[in-house]
Formats: structure tokens, C-alpha cells, sequence
């Protein structure tokens, strides 16, 4: 909302108060503009309490509703309130725009303060991780409606929560290490707890899970047809006291069959991936899918040779690691990985070739996997000190 037009509702919200005091006068106002400004449909995210929950609407859709640090800076006191709220009964988060969930971090602006030396690039990951750990220990039943596009920083608003609700339109991905990065936002934490060796691979070579498989891989808790969900929400808003039995109920009861007897896309070569990616380096993993030799390995040997192998390093150690962590140590971990990132060069170069010049030929430094050192990745894991993430 403009300045002008507020002051404008804020005069006729006055006028229509004559007999309150002042200072109830002020807090009626404050209050109106407060509620004004958060559903207002130009800002970037939408904070209301609709019924028994508190609905978080990410409101970019031209930019697939990314996020920025200023959404971080509102979605994460307004959740610490409603958990605390004893009205609210549950939070929900959804997208507009019809196309995705939320399609990441917005990664532009991070590339271009990182350049200049800005601290958005502590600011951002600081942010968005303090988020990631207050949906992972929200007290309150937290549904995502991960309709749509979700990868990136958009699974680390939804996937640690209670529900994450899939649809067909559902497009999963933890794309990072072809732009330089990692799967943060708590990736090192809910990857190694999928089944198997799923989440190593699905981090490795960035693989897209679409629709169903994406309740079939663990990582989706529910599937209910798109064209259904504002029926869902209507219903959840509507609950009156609900437990979180009553929550999942409602949700089960939502539960589509559509596709259902559909084999999972990765069950044939479960067993590959179980074997080749439960290796202890890169190298070995790399080896294995040589003398594999099947189709499946050789089209996977491609994938990994288009990633940053620096990433590469990184994530697999980051897995290895987080799978015995908490959620908040792992989070700790990410930090430092991320401070790395920015202060190397596979970063910006994917950032480059894969979003802004979209030549799709980033080169990396080292270009190969033999000249990533154990003692480089090793200092990316070190404590930052006073620097490091406090949660």
C-alpha cells in the first residue's frame, strides 16, 4: 500500500472512531493498516489468519514465487507468533500463479551482492535457515500445498513440516549442484532419511521427481488433485479446534488414487542407486557407474559430468554427514558450506551459464572431480566462529 493511500484510510478510519480514546483510537488504526498492508495482492507475500489457521500465500508469481529476504524477514516472526497464538490451530503454505509452489531462493540477487561484497550474503542464508528450523519445530500442524514448481528454497519451507500435500502438477527438484551450490536449506537433513540411497542421487544429479513420485519417494505426505486444493483449504480453514488427527483425517480423506498403481519412476533401478551411491567418495561413485555400463549409469556418468565438482564434493560429504545430525546442526553445517560458496567461483559461474547467459557450458574451477582436495573441502566444513548460524 502507498503512504498516501494509507494515510487516507488511516483519516477514515480516524473520523469513524470519535468516541474511543487516543490511544485506542491509535491501536484501531494501527491495527486496520496492519491487516491493510497484509493482504494487499501487490506485496510479495500474503500473512492472514483465515478461520483456525494462519495462511502464508507466496505472492511472486512472476518469479515462481522465489524468495527473497524481505519474505523470509515477514513469513518467519508472523509464523513465531501464530505458533504461539492459542486461535491458531495450524498454518498453511501455498503459491500463486497456478505454475509453482516456489521455485527456490532468489539466486540473482544473492549472485549480485556477492559480487559487490554485500552482506545479503550472510543476511539471506542466515534468514532463510532460521526459517527452514521454525517450520522443522513449528509446534503448530503446518500443511504446504506444494502445488506445482517446489525446489530449492521452496523444500525447505515445506518438506520439514508436518504435511506436504503433492498434486500432479507437482515438479520436485534439488537442482544445486549444476549452479556451484549445494541442497541446502536443510537438505543434509530429510535427503539421507529417504529410503536407501534416494536422496544421495536425488542430490547428486539434481533429478526431477514429478506428480505422485514425489509422495513415492518420501518426500510428499499426501497427493490430492490440484483442481481439488481450494476445496482442501476451505475445509482446514473451517475445522474448529482441530488436533493434528483431525488435520491428518481431513487430508486422508482428500487422498486421490489417480496414477496410483503406477510402478515409482526410480523403483527399477533402486537397486543400482541403493549400491553406486552408497559409496564413500565421488571418485568411487563415479567408477561404479562406469563399470556398471547400463543405460541408467551411462546417462547418469553425463549428469554428474555437467555438475560443479566442487558441489559434487561438497554434497556428499554433506549428506554423510547430516545423516546422523539434527535438523539444527545440520543447519549449522549448511551455513558454513554456504559462506564457502559465496566466497568461490563455481557459484557465480553456474549462476551464469545456467540463468543469466543460459549457454549451458559453465566452467568450473578445478574442472575435475581429482582436483577437488580433501583439505579444500575440508575447510568449507570448518566453524565460522562468531560468525557461525545461531538458531
Amino acid at each position: 500500500m502507498r503512504g498516501r493511500e494509507g494515510a487516507a484510510m488511516a483519516g477514515r478510519a480516524l473520523r469513524a472512531l470519535p468516541r474511543l480514546k487516543p490511544l485506542n483510537r491509535l491501536q484501531v488504526i494501527l491495527q486496520h493498516l496492519k491487516m491493510s498492508n497484509q493482504t494487499d495482492s501487490t506485496a510479495e507475500v500474503l500473512l492472514e489468519k483465515r478461520g483456525c489457521a494462519g495462511v502464508i500465500t507466496l505472492n511472486r508469481p512472476k518469479a515462481l514465487n522465489a524468495l527473497n529476504l524481505s519474505m523470509i524477514q515477514q513469513i518467519y516472526p508472523q509464523l513465531k507468533t501464530w505458533e504461539q497464538d492459542p486461535e491458531t490451530f495450524l498454518i498453511i503454505i501455498k503459491g500463486t500463479g497456478g505454475k509453482a509452489f516456489c521455485a527456490g531462493g532468489d539466486i540473482r540477487a544473492i549472485t549480485e551482492a556477492g559480487k559487490v561484497g554485500d552482506k545479503l550474503t550472510q543476511d539471506f542464508f542466515r534468514g532463510e535457515y532460521r526459517l527452514n528450523n521454525a517450520v522443522g519445530t513449528c509446534k503448530k500442524p503446518y500443511v504446504a500445498l506444494i502445488d506445482g514448481i517446489t525446489m530449492g528454497g521452496g523444500v525447505g519451507v515445506s518438506v520439514h513440516g508436518h504435511f506436504r500435500v503433492a498434486t500432479e502438477k507437482t515438479l520436485f527438484a534439488m537442482p544445486e549442484t549444476a549452479i556451484g551450490l549445494f541442497p541446502d536449506v536443510g537438505g543434509g537433513y530429510f535427503l539421507p532419511r529417504l529410503k536407501g540411497k534416494i536422496g544421495h542421487y536425488l542430490a547428486l544429479t539434481g533429478c526431477r521427481l514429478k506428480g505422485r513420485d514425489v509422495l513415492k519417494a518420501g518426500i510428499a505426505t499426501h497427493f490430492v488433485e490440484s483442481g481439488k486444493l481450494p476445496a482442501l483449504e476451505k475445509d482446514l480453514i473451517a475445522l474448529k479446534s482441530p488436533s493434528k488427527e483431525n488435520i491428518a483425517d481431513l487430508l486422508n480423506s482428500y487422498q486421490s488414487t489417480v496414477d496410483q498403481e503406477k510402478e515409482f519412476i526410480l523403483d527399477e533401478y533402486m537397486e543400482k542407486i541403493n549400491s553406486i551411491f552408497s559409496a564413500n567418495s565421488m571418485e568411487e561413485i563415479v567408477k561404479k557407474l562406469k563399470q556398471d555400463g547400463s543405460p541408467f549409469a551411462i546417462k547418469q556418468l553425463e549428469t554428474l559430468n555437467k555438475m560443479s565438482p566442487t558441489s559434487l564434493k561438497l554434497t556428499l560429504r554433506q549428506l554423510r554427514e547430516g545423516a546422523s545430525m539434527s535438523l539444527q546442526d545440520v543447519l549449522r553445517m549448511e551455513y558454513r558450506l554456504s559462506q564457502a560458496c559465496m566466497k568461490g567461483h563455481d557459484f557465480y559461474e553456474g549462476v551464469r551459464a545456467v540463468l543469466i547467459d543460459k549457454d549451458q557450458s559453465p566452467k568450473w574451477k578445478p574442472p575435475a572431480l581429482e582436483e577437488v582436495s580433501d583439505e579444500f573441502v575440508e575447510n568449507c566444513f570448518k566453524p565460522l566462529g562468531n560468525d557461525d548460524l545461531k538458531l
